[in-house]
């Protein structure tokens, strides 16, 4: 089974964290993955609404792609629920003390 080339150009985007549009063409080129331009852009924006790649124009013909960072924020409320419930776990052996 054919990895989706969506997946493909995520991976190549995160290994190098940043590249230009040009980069990232000439090295699914390179690959030989070849992609209509307008395939491309579509793909870029897939990924860039599904919230994984920020894409930013930083020449009339040029782009910068970046993969993004994604941070998981600690529920404050259910790391304090985990703790209680693995205190009452212990708690409920007899004889055990802390």
């Amino acid at each position: 089974m054919a990895i989706p080339l969506r997946n493909t150009i995520y991976d190549k985007i995160k290994e190098a964290n940043s590249l230009t549009d040009i980069e990232l063409y000439k090295s699914l080129t390179k690959d030989g993955h070849i992609i209509p331009e307008d395939k491309f852009n579509k793909l870029l924006l897939d990924l860039e609404i599904l919230g994984l790649i920020t894409v930013a124009w930083i020449t009339k013909e040029e782009r910068r792609i970046e993969a993004k960072v994604v941070e998981e924020e600690a529920d404050s409320i259910e790391e304090q629920n985990k703790e209680m419930m693995e205190k009452d776990y212990e708690a409920s052996f007899p004889g055990f003390e802390k």
